[in-house]
């Protein structure tokens, strides 16, 4: 089959690439001929909140990626769509995650399918984490321009269902964000610290990603300043800011925390993400509200406990106490949590959850994702 991939990937950086590019590469293993088709301009630079949008990786040499589209380039649409059909492709597969993107990707599904290509979205989110009154007319747009959906999480899938007719509402299948397991294989625990310049004496939590409001840092901080200073802890934040990183740094003057916290707020890069990864002992997202995440999906391939609060899909894919803990969001469930997980012998943390995650993990594989999207079709 000729599967076309309508999204971000390389020369973007960010999640989204690592997503779109890892599907293609599942997609291919599996017999395929598959294309990715990206912008050209994907945010204007005053709407971007981060320090850049690309990458400074090459070129992928194992994918083909066309760079047709502007997000707000209507002419680009129909040329993208002409690029589609050129390439023969029958199953476009649109990664959506923001109401922004819904005209330039809607515009160009609607072309696809009066082409008689078979459109599948796999979504992030319907209902965005930072909402604006314009969403709703966006998002109906979209849905409108695609035959089926994959939902990576129960709640998606109830806010998709809110956007269509009755007679649409068996086009939204679930299928779980699978497994990031494109940023290479586990290093041992000391030689990750020790490559990072990070402690090797202390319990290490790590926040890891993009740092935006809805991320809950404030309140991992917050429940942070209650544990005691006692149990060695050490939090790594690791990840550029997306929203003003001074509140941040003031917020830790006002709790005392200055000392207890390493940050590491430059962008990182996909062959540096391992190490923190292997270097941590408690991956912590105390998010405030969330649908699913990939930073878990890259904590459950390093087969690393987490902490996650009880919002959106992720307690769906982090059973309590298995393979790490689900609290409320609250800086006492919070602190409460890291207590728990502070007070296990170091020597048999890991070996606690690692049988449960490598077990858990297996429902995440890539495969996973294909099928449902193959199942997905007309």
């Amino acid at each position: 089959m000729r599967v076309g991939i309508l999204g971000t990937t390389w020369p973007y950086r960010g999640g989204l690439a690592a997503f779109n590019e890892r599907l293609a590469r599942e997609f291919a293993a599996e017999g395929n001929e598959v294309e990715i088709f990206t912008f050209t301009l994907q945010y204007p630079d005053f709407l971007f909140p981060g320090k850049t949008q690309y990458s400074d990786a090459p070129q992928p040499s194992d994918l083909k990626i066309a760079r047709t589209m502007n997000s707000i380039g209507p002419l680009s649409w129909f040329r993208t769509a002409r690029a589609i059909k050129k390439a023969k492709i029958e199953l476009l597969v649109i990664k959506f995650w923001i109401p922004l993107m819904a005209p330039c990707l809607g515009t160009i599904a609607r072309l696809a399918r009066r082409n008689g290509i078979q459109v599948v979205s796999i979504l992030d989110n319907i209902i965005p984490h930072e909402p604006h009154f314009w969403d709703k007319w966006l998002i109906r747009y979209f849905v409108r321009s695609v035959d089926r959906f994959i939902a990576m999480s129960e709640s998606v899938k109830e806010d998709c269902l809110r956007f269509l007719p009755s007679k649409r509402k068996d086009c939204v299948r679930l299928s779980p964000h699978p497994l990031y397991d494109n940023f290479g294989e586990a290093v041992e625990k000391s030689a990750a610290r020790k490559e990072l310049g990070l402690p090797e004496d202390k319990t290490l939590l790590l926040f890891f990603g993009f740092i935006r409001d809805y991320k809950g840092l404030d309140l991992l901080m917050k429940a942070y300043a209650k544990v005691k200073d006692e149990n060695d802890l050490c939090l790594v934040v690791a990840g550029e800011f997306y929203n003003n990183g001074e509140q941040y740094k003031e917020l830790e003057r006002e709790l005392g925390l200055e000392g207890r916290i390493i940050w590491r707020t430059d962008f990182i890069p996909d062959d540096k993400v391992r190490y923190y990864f292997s270097a941590a002992d408690l991956i912590v997202q105390p998010y405030k509200s969330a649908t699913q995440s990939g930073v878990t999906q890259i904590a459950y391939h390093f087969e690393k406990p987490m902490l996650v609060t009880n919002v959106g899909g992720l307690a769906e894919i982090v059973p309590d106490g298995k393979v790490g803990y689900v609290c409320e969001v609250s800086e006492q469930a919070v602190a409460d949590a890291i207590g728990r997980f502070a007070d296990l012998e170091k020597e048999k943390r890991e070996e606690q959850f690692r049988k449960n995650i490598q077990k858990e993990k297996q429902k995440y594989a890539w495969s996973v994702m294909t099928t449902a999207i193959y199942d997905n079709q007309k």
